[in-house]
């Protein structure tokens, strides 16, 4: 918003006395008007575009507050709606018009504030209240922000699913700005598009121990694009827990376990053997399950299994855990035996099982396997670099595309 040269004088003026703590209760400005004066009643002085009495704006159209006659100008407007947002806009050089340059939300309630002086510098004010209409054959873009509220490990992304496609570049801003997420202490982060439905937001390093996370959508009513409105999301809050750090060494054949930087235990274990090699990279844990059925046809293996296995610990969607093998404690430390999945003794996995929850980090280096997908099987984002993943905002890079389906055979358990 513009301000005159002549209300910054008077501004100053106040603050002064304030500082200096002079016994007076007003100053004059230049030209001798008091500060203390109060605002005339400026209807006569300014017109809106706005519709009269209970009809209802279009919320396609920009607002705009014209100055009539010329003996007045506008030197301040401030648009918001109910929910406290703010309208974006530009006031001339002239002080003679003002008019918005963001989008009015759909079915909402505004207060329009307009500061205005005339040609001896007299301020006066004039405050307006109007309703936006709702579209008629509009589409709603509803947000579902997860995980659900708890508490999770330093590694937990923020997601936002959409209820519809959104594809352009400038609508993907509109929806990027109105996803907010505040952090307590505060964090360096940012969203990435997934897909046209699918958001992730991480920091830029591990969430701290002990943060706040509160998300929420002000996107209610926002035009996204023709025939497509901001609908409803629930907000999200999330603690996190202790810095627990897995890092599985496949060459090794050891894992050790990390809370807030300091090792806390070091256990012996077999991964993926030839043909089945475990993944490398960062994995995210996704849940725990007491007790698992894991076959061979469930991943097309040619030697046969079908075995129940406890105390497991999910790393991704295809089906790789952290699980009690009892059957090959012979081999843990020694050799990778498993199908993928990493295997130690019932009384470890007994132990991780109850030391991790969703959230904390597992790393997997120095095996065979591939690297772990960023996206598509769990979460694979803290494999990809910070740089990458500001480019995959629309507010901080260009959106990218993701992968938008799941090979099916990824979704099944490995053992």
């Amino acid at each position: 918003m513009s301000h005159s040269p002549r209300i910054r004088t008077v501004l100053s003026c106040s603050m002064l006395v304030a500082a200096l703590g002079v016994g007076t209760t007003a100053c004059g400005s230049s030209d001798g008007h008091p500060l203390s004066a109060k605002p005339y009643d400026a209807a006569g002085q300014i017109a809106f575009n706005s519709p009269a009495g209970s009809q209802k704006a279009d919320p396609d159209k920009p607002l705009e507050v014209t100055a009539q006659g010329e003996d007045g100008r506008i030197t301040d407007v401030t648009a918001t709606d109910a929910m406290g947002r703010y309208v974006a806009g530009e006031l001339a050089a002239d002080g003679a018009r003002w008019h918005s340059t963001a989008p009015l939300a759909a079915g909402a309630h505004y207060t329009v504030r307009v500061s205005t002086e005339d040609e001896e510098g007299s301020p006066g004010r004039k405050v307006m209240n109007f309703d936006t209409g709702v579209p008629t054959k509009k589409k709603r873009l509803d947000v579902t922000f997860g995980p659900d509220s708890g508490k999770y490990g330093v590694g937990q992304p923020v997601t936002a699913k959409l209820s519809a496609k959104v594809k352009d570049k400038k609508a993907r801003a509109i929806v990027e700005r109105a996803l907010k997420v505040d952090t307590q202490p505060a964090t360096n982060g940012a969203w990435h598009w997934v897909d046209s439905k699918t958001l992730h937001y991480r920091p830029k390093e591990y969430w701290p121990t002990g943060a706040t996370i509160n998300v929420r959508s002000n996107l209610e009513g926002i035009k996204v694009r023709d025939r497509l409105w901001g609908g409803d999301a629930k907000p999200l809050k999330l603690s996190i827990g202790d810095r627990i750090e897995a890092v599985t060494d496949a060459g090794s054949h050891y894992m050790t376990v990390y809370r807030n930087g300091e090792e806390i235990n070091s256990m012996p274990v077999t991964t993926g053997k030839p043909g089945y090699s475990t993944r490398n990279g960062v994995k995210v844990v996704l849940g725990k399950e007491y007790s698992v059925r894991m076959t061979s046809a469930s991943i097309g293996a040619s030697d046969f299994y079908d075995k129940m296995v406890y105390y497991a610990t999910r790393v991704t969607d295809s089906g790789e855990y952290v699980h009690a093998a009892p059957w090959s404690v012979g081999s843990q430390g020694y050799a990778n035996t498993s199908h993928g999945c990493t295997g130690m003794s019932t009384g470890d996995a007994a132990w991780f099982y109850e030391t991790v929850r969703q959230g904390d980090i597992v790393k997997v280096v120095n095996s065979y396997g591939a690297d772990m997908d960023p996206f598509g099987n769990g979460f694979g984002d803290w494999n990809v670099d910070w740089k990458d993943w500001r480019d995959g905002s629309a507010l901080l890079g260009g959106a990218k595309e993701g992968p938008t389906a799941l090979d099916a055979a990824r979704l099944r358990p490995q053992v």
